[in-house]
């Protein structure tokens, strides 16, 4: 089930599915340590009358939003049989390490009633299976489980005090469903302590006369010892819930309208995705620097693991989008984390944990024949360079330019440079950015261009002259036999990738959206380039996913969570939006944004309520699908949206669209007495 909201702090990351229940808490790393996981989750139930509802009941009305400009969830749930409604503002505080909601409960009977209410929590910690505590303190009044140094408090109260009844006990071992059974007939038998995979109960009691409302709050604060959640927990009270959600809301509605673009032209719903699109990234980078693909625990990818690894590649999409919206100073913590990651010989492995530590792979290092290979994706190095000159140049950090000159930007260079085919002057096969073939693709060649290009301009920059001819030498080399290897004038398209076996060139020819965007986005051909704008022409018709769905899928015959064969494959947002910007760049007058905005209002239709973005669309039905939210998707909408405004500004229609664009512009004039 995809998630249909995310909350996080760069420490914490907590997801919800479309019920409002929390099926993900990852700490304290953002992506790893997942506490609670599948076939886990911390239900909310409801007593009225003899009755209990739990929020996934069919009885339920649930409407999930977010609250407008801010990383606050707004959650409306409404019970016409029992005569209850709730409304949940959730946060994850931005300073600590705490998990808030507050639950305004609403008597909608005609007579006064008694409204019990209940927080299931069950939980994996270190996802270890076997090894948890779980215990009701009666210092604190709350419940604690623990594992080693990983530590939850879950407490609350109304305005007549705090927990009025508890329990906790073991789920799916020995037979037993869970403790979420204990609540159904209203009371919980306070069983004090357990021990292996451990849940626990906490309850709520309120008297409501008709249509009377009252809150409960509620809260999860995360540690790494008992003193330390005891000490968040007293910092609750003290400060109260309602202060910190405040608190809360406050600092992100300044986050995000921070730089004040005017998005001209854009409806509001277009201008919300964007900014519900900036808290969805940044609740998935962790303070670390890492950038998870997505917290979904339920996406598991081939079956085997989950998307809560950072990707080079991914990860540099996101942070460019980050760096154009104004938050450099997490861009710099993700370069940081590169520069420690990448190897001796000046390359990044498939993906990495969110700790810095390596991640799995399928990846092998040898071939079918038994011959040694780097079980590398190029692209992904090669995109973290020319990302780190996009931040370069918004930022004019020649400090850190500096700093990682020697130990990222050359050594990633020297490597991308020697890693080439003698013969045809290319990169040697990798695994292309779909992690599925192995080969000399299109888009890899095109993005060590224009990596190479980015560390000529460095070493330029830093009078390094030999090392600027160098690569930009080579990297003409590599436009050169693009040209002649890749290009198939015959059809006027891109081929995907090739291989050379026995001396031959075995062409792959499917037609793949990454291919001509690749020459565009890394400046290979200009975006006028006749050659670029028939490409793109035909990409578009044949990958179109016209009958039903909308939007365009990755390649032709793609496989992956495929639904029919009457599609070329799935659409994703992200090869939906390359298409869009390439749209973007060649727009010559007002008239030529229409289309834009007729796919951004696209975006706009299929996306959640609460702003979340899939990876790929179910192309009958438009139901989204694979791993969500999928932080590339939203990455790629916010690179769209600001490229829109450069462009709006470019051409004069709009004269103060990217007010970050125009204070660097400034900034530099300034600097040279202009």
């Amino acid at each position: 089930m995809p998630k249909s909201l995310t909350l996080g702090n760069g420490n914490m990351l907590v997801c919800f599915d479309r019920y409002g229940q929390v099926t993900d808490l990852y700490y304290p790393h953002v992506g790893m340590e997942n506490h609670i996981g599948k076939d886990a989750l911390h239900r909310i139930g409801v007593f009225v009358d003899g009755g209990m509802s739990w929020l996934s009941d069919p009885n339920w009305n649930i409407d999930l939003r977010c609250v407008r400009e801010t990383h606050v969830s707004h959650i409306v749930a409404k019970n016409k049989t029992l005569g209850v409604t709730l409304v949940f503002t959730d946060v994850v505080y931005n300073e600590k390490n705490i998990f808030l909601r507050e639950v305004m409960v609403r008597n909608e009977l005609p007579r006064k009633t008694t409204i019990k209410i209940f927080f299931c929590q069950e939980w994996n910690i270190y996802q270890s299976v076997r090894q948890d505590t779980g215990y009701y303190d009666p210092f604190s009044h709350s419940i604690i489980h623990y594992e080693g140094r990983r530590v939850f408090l879950a407490n609350g109260f109304t305005e007549k005090g705090g927990i009025d009844d508890y329990t906790t006990g073991i789920y799916r071992m020995e037979g037993r469903d869970g403790s979420y059974r204990d609540a159904e007939d209203g009371a919980l038998s306070k069983n004090p302590i357990e021990h292996g995979l451990t849940d626990s109960v906490l309850s709520f009691h309120l008297e409501l006369d008709s249509q009377e409302e009252q809150n409960v709050y509620y809260w999860v604060a995360a540690g790494k010892n008992i003193p330390e959640v005891s000490d968040l927990n007293n910092y609750i009270l003290e400060k109260s819930p309602g202060h910190l959600i405040r608190s809360t809301t406050n600092y992100w509605t300044a986050w995000v309208n921070r730089e004040g673009f005017s998005f001209y032209g854009l409806t509001q719903d277009m201008i919300n995705l964007f900014k519900r699109s900036l808290f969805i990234i940044r609740s998935h980078v962790d303070s670390s620097g890492a950038v998870i693909a997505s917290g979904d625990s339920d996406m598991l990818q081939y079956g085997r693991d989950t998307y809560s690894y950072m990707w080079p590649r991914d990860g540099a999409f996101t942070i460019m989008a980050l760096d154009r919206s104004g938050d450099s100073y997490i861009a710099r913590k993700f370069f940081s984390f590169c520069n420690d990651a990448i190897t001796n010989d000046g390359f990044f492995m498939h993906k990495y944990r969110a700790d810095g530590s390596l991640g799995s792979s399928w990846h092998p290092w040898v071939t079918k024949e038994g011959e040694a290979q780097l079980p590398i994706q190029e692209d992904e190095t090669a995109l973290v360079l020319y990302a780190l000159w996009e931040h370069y140049k918004l930022t004019k950090d020649l400090e850190f330019v500096e700093d990682v000159y020697n130990s990222f930007i050359e050594k990633a260079a020297n490597f991308m440079s020697l890693y080439r085919d003698k013969e045809t002057g290319l990169p040697k096969r990798s695994y292309d950015l779909w992690e599925e073939k192995l080969g000399v693709s299109t888009f890899t060649c095109a993005s060590v261009y224009g990596a190479l290009i980015a560390a000529a301009n460095f070493s330029g920059l830093l009078g390094k002259k030999e090392h600027e001819k160098k690569y930009r030498d080579i990297a003409e080399e590599i436009k050169t036999g693009i040209m002649k290897y890749l290009y198939d004038e015959e059809t006027g398209t891109f081929r995907k990738l090739f291989n050379r076996v026995s001396g031959k060139n075995i062409n792959d020819n499917t037609l793949d959206i990454s291919s001509v965007y690749g020459m565009f986005r890394f400046g290979v051909l200009p975006p006028d380039d006749p050659r670029l704008r028939k490409a793109f022409g035909i990409t578009e018709e044949r990958l179109f996913c016209a009958r039903y769905s909308g939007g365009i899928a990755r390649y032709e015959g793609d496989n992956y969570y495929r639904l029919g064969h009457d599609v070329p494959g799935n659409p994703w947002f992200v090869t939906t939006l390359w298409l869009v910007q390439y749209y973007i760049a060649t727009a010559q007058n007002e008239k030529d944004f229409e289309r834009v905005k007729q796919w951004f209002d696209w975006v706009v239709g299929v996306a959640l309520p609460t702003g979340v973005l899939s990876e790929q669309l179910n192309p009958y039905t438009k139901e989204q699908i694979s791993a969500a939210p999928l932080t590339w998707s939203h990455s790629e909408y916010v690179l769209a949206v600001i490229a829109y405004l450069e462009k709006q500004e470019e051409l004069g229609i709009c004269k103060a669209c990217n007010l970050i664009v125009d204070r660097n512009i400034k900034a530099d004039t300034e600097k040279e007495g202009v």
